[in-house]
């Protein structure tokens, strides 16, 4: 009897030590965010599947670019599969209405997502919530930099009629401000539209130097293609929704000259060879081209795979103070990707704080042009 118990607990203690370390992803592989989603869902392939000898599995959905699908999908990975970690989603508006369900269920999540508000103010849900994308404000300084320097006057924005396409307008409109460039219009538009040349012909009579477009993926090149058939001859930004290969393909020549800053990756190669950010981009460059082919890296897959790299580096503390499947490892993971210092990945190098789930500096950022259909980084 005593040798059967013993048994049991021993087998007991064993199963415990073997539980898998499980993370949940939800990412838009279909819909208007796919060519955001595809990247990062082909990206999760690369992730580690041990970390500190721990068994790592990752359990992937796709929310459709539909923000009620993916809480669902959120709700379904905590509730039904008790995974220790959430990634995604790819959009705004999703990782949004994420966050209370991360935050009910105690779980932490990497959005795959650029507004500062997934983040930004830091309360009790947002505390469980993190990030990899640069934060607008970051990027709309980059931008506003540039058109200062190139005697960019007066600016109109065209953006998505949603919480991406509002948070790029508050930060622009902001920023422009203070640098004494005039917003001469200010349009919206819907990410599955077919059509913006309303929009365009009222930025077009405010005859503006330069317009910066606030959208993400294939329908930001919407714009682009309609300010060139209308003949704009003034500066076109993006922002760095738009940094990958699939917006080039869409906006094909309209696409040539326009300006926009980036996480570094994009250019990696690029890039000087004391940068710190070199080598992990070109790490990653060099395993996402393995399996999908010479320049098929875009920035969006990057964001998965810094998410990975933040896993990584929290895991061995999480694991001397519980083990996977509880919800005292989940709060270890939280805090230990709260502590991270000087983590350099393929956008830039984290160091976050009870205060910053971002942890991006200067270093995360680079600004490139779209020069004979490629990105260049701009010197």
């Amino acid at each position: 009897m005593k040798k059967t118990l013993l048994a049991t607990l021993l087998a007991g203690i064993a199963t415990a030590a073997l539980a898998d370390i499980t993370v949940g992803v939800t990412v838009s592989a279909t819909g208007p965010a796919a060519s955001l989603g595809i990247p990062e869902k082909n990206t999760i392939d690369l992730l580690p599947k041990s970390i500190a000898g721990q068994k790592v599995s990752y359990i992937v959905l796709d929310d459709a670019s539909d923000t009620t699908t993916a809480v669902k999908n959120a709700r379904k990975l905590i509730s039904e599969n008790k995974v220790d970690l959430i990634i995604g989603s790819s959009t705004t508006p999703n990782s949004l209405a994420m966050i209370d369900v991360a935050a009910e269920g105690e779980t932490p999540m990497i959005a795959l997502a650029a507004s500062a508000r997934i983040v930004e103010p830091m309360d009790e849900k947002r505390k469980w919530v993190f990030k990899t994308p640069q934060n607008d404000t970051q990027m709309a300084t980059a931008i506003l930099e540039h058109m200062t320097s190139n005697n960019v006057k007066t600016a109109a924005y065209i953006g998505f009629s949603d919480a991406y396409g509002e948070g790029w307008w508050n930060e622009f409109a902001k920023l422009a401000e203070a640098r004494k460039i005039k917003v001469v219009a200010s349009e919206r538009f819907n990410r599955t539209d077919t059509t913006v040349t309303g929009q365009i012909l009222k930025i077009l009579s405010a005859r503006p130097d330069a317009v910066l477009v606030g959208g993400a993926g294939t329908p930001a090149a919407l714009p682009q293609r309609s300010l060139k058939e209308k003949g704009f001859k003034g500066l076109i930004y993006q922002t760095h929704g738009a940094a990958n290969n699939d917006f080039l393909r869409v906006c094909g020549k309209d696409c040539e000259g326009t300006v926009l800053p980036t996480g570094p990756v994009l250019v990696a190669a690029q890039l000087p060879a004391d940068n710190p950010v070199r080598k992990p981009a070109l790490d990653y460059v060099t395993k996402y081209e393995a399996v999908h082919g010479k320049g098929s890296v875009n920035a969006f897959g990057a964001y998965a795979w810094d998410a990975g790299g933040l896993l990584a580096n929290a895991v061995p503390a999480a694991l001397k103070k519980a083990q996977p499947g509880t919800r005292e490892f989940r709060a270890a993971l939280r805090s230990a990707l709260e502590s991270t210092k000087e983590l350099a990945g393929a956008h830039g190098v984290f160091n976050t704080s009870p205060s910053d789930h971002l942890g991006l500096d200067q270093r995360s950022r680079v600004v490139v042009v779209v020069k004979d259909g490629a990105w260049q980084l701009a010197r």
